[in-house]
């Protein structure tokens, strides 16, 4: 019958990464199956698996002494400790590393926001000033609504029309 990884963790009396440090991937294909119940998945080690990690655990156990437990474990806590700090105090160089980037970056990208800003600003202005500046074409000059037609040749009566310019309040220039 398989056994579950809380099963195993309490009968060995180890924790669960201490039993995953053991699995290797030939391990994993041949002795361990994922079951899947109540949206629940959970890990199953089948009987030869079991008796191949009983062996090692329990094998282990015997060989040390109570004595020596407690020795070793003063030792093994040290060198943990120190092999952890190391760890800990390489993973922090990294860490710095990463933000001095970021920091870099985050300063690039202002730098370059303010450019931007200051491009629109000079656009914006630029903008500004041609729309604000009067701009007559010749077209605009010549169809001023008070023009005068001008006599040509021999039909000139000497009367003077207005042209009207045409628009929604034209009607009020009559």
């Amino acid at each position: 019958m398989s056994k579950t990884m809380k099963q195993l963790t309490m009968e060995f009396g180890v924790t669960r990464q201490a039993i995953m440090r053991k699995m290797d991937d030939k391990f994993r294909s041949k002795y361990v199956s994922k079951v899947h119940s109540n949206g629940v998945s959970k890990l199953t080690i089948s009987d030869d698996g079991y008796k191949l990690l009983k062996q090692h655990f329990l094998s282990s156990n015997r060989v040390v002494s109570n004595e020596s437990v407690s020795y070793s474990n003063y030792v093994t806590h040290d060198s943990v400790t120190d092999t952890a700090m190391e760890l800990l105090e390489k993973q922090l160089v990294e860490k710095d590393k990463q933000i001095e980037k970021l920091q870099q970056s985050l300063g690039e990208a202002h730098k370059l926001l303010d450019q931007q800003q200051q491009l629109n600003l000079s656009t914006n202005r630029q903008n500004e000033k041609l729309l604000d500046a009067p701009q007559k074409t010749s077209e605009d000059a010549s169809k001023d609504d008070t023009d005068v037609l001008e006599p040509n040749g021999d039909h000139y009566k000497g009367e003077e029309t207005k042209t009207l310019k045409k628009g929604l309040f034209g009607w009020l220039r009559r």
